[in-house]
């Protein structure tokens, strides 16, 4: 059920239930962050693996301290120039806090959504929420509240509607390490601007046995069809000639191909509208019964790395659950 009634959300969080809940960023699943009845409903409605962290919501800077302990100063300067908005910072955690919220890890992902009725939401509670994405596990993330009813209709409690996100990617994740500031995940905020603040990020470089934050998985983000990230969107139209194709394209159409079948992120060539419009753009091609999805790959710098980050993991053929931190766009 789609409703904005702010209160019946939170009768039904009181009651340890789950709801879809509007951010800047994506719909999230959320519940009640210290309750572990309602966070095992959300991995069970995800069918989300429990060794994959979610992220803590919580409505002000100074409640941070509630979440998390031995906060880096330089911590407090990101969340001073980004919060409310789409970072998530790794920190460590309070002992309260539930280990399956964090995968029996030492550190809680944390931040403030960027989302009127988000943060409505979170002044009327005694408590934070955690919110992964409301879609199933791997699936393309939902930047609507239908697009979350569809995904889970009446296995959930409702879906407080808050319009279209309007970042429309995921929150970038940080943590720190040692004094230094490290990437963990490309997100709706550009890396460019972080290190205005932070100086060059830290990547990591290897590959771990399991995640150390939420959207690290290899294949992610995924819709039904079959799907290809290409430089060259003719050569590989050529390729599947014989196939019922659609494109997910920047700003320009293909002349050889039927418009009805092509998708635009941005006419106007802006990387904000792009990202705002990626995930929907996806759910529409996805429904339009094709054999494959064709998408370009994106300018290689601000958002538009991020774009790529997310379309190399729709592109993944195999569901593989190992960390891929190292990709081409300096991930």
């Amino acid at each position: 059920m789609i409703s904005k009634d702010i209160n019946l959300a939170v009768q039904h969080l009181n009651k340890n239930g789950i709801i879809g809940f509007p951010t800047e960023t994506v719909y999230g699943l959320a519940g009640n962050a210290y309750e572990t009845s309602a966070i095992h409903k959300i991995f069970e409605v995800k069918k989300r693996p429990t060794f994959n962290p979610l992220i803590v919501h919580i409505k002000g800077i100074e409640d941070l301290t509630q979440v998390a302990q031995d906060i880096p100063p330089i911590a407090y300067e990101l969340a001073n120039e980004f919060w409310p908005g789409p970072l998530t910072l790794i920190l460590k955690k309070q002992p309260h806090i539930p280990d399956l919220v964090t995968a029996n890890q030492d550190t809680v992902a944390v931040r403030i959504p960027n989302h009127s009725i988000a943060l409505e939401l979170l002044n009327k509670l005694n408590y934070p929420l955690v919110a992964p994405s409301a879609n199933p596990f791997t699936s393309i993330s939902p930047t609507s509240a239908k697009h979350v009813e569809e995904y889970f209709s009446t296995q959930i409690d409702m879906v407080l509607d808050g319009g279209i996100c309007t970042a429309g990617i995921e929150s970038t994740i940080v943590g720190f390490n040692n004094n230094k500031v490290v990437l963990y995940r490309l997100g709706a905020i550009p890396v460019e601007a972080i290190e205005k603040i932070t100086g060059t990020l830290v990547v990591p470089n290897k590959k771990e046995s399991k995640p150390i934050t939420p959207g690290m998985f290899l294949k992610h983000y995924a819709p039904k069809t079959d799907f290809i990230l290409t430089r060259n969107v003719k050569e590989e139209m050529d390729w599947y000639s014989d196939k019922k194709i659609g494109l997910l394209l920047f700003n320009r159409h293909e002349a050889n191909l039927d418009t009805k079948y092509q998708r635009l992120l941005s006419e106007e060539g802006d990387l904000e509208i792009a990202a705002s419009k990626l995930y929907d753009v996806l759910h529409q091609l996805d429904k339009l019964n094709l054999d494959v999805i064709i998408a370009e790959r994106f300018p290689e710098y601000g958002l538009g790395n991020s774009i790529n980050d997310r379309l190399e993991r729709a592109a993944k053929k195999e569901n593989n659950i190992t960390n891929d931190l190292t990709t081409e766009n300096g991930f």
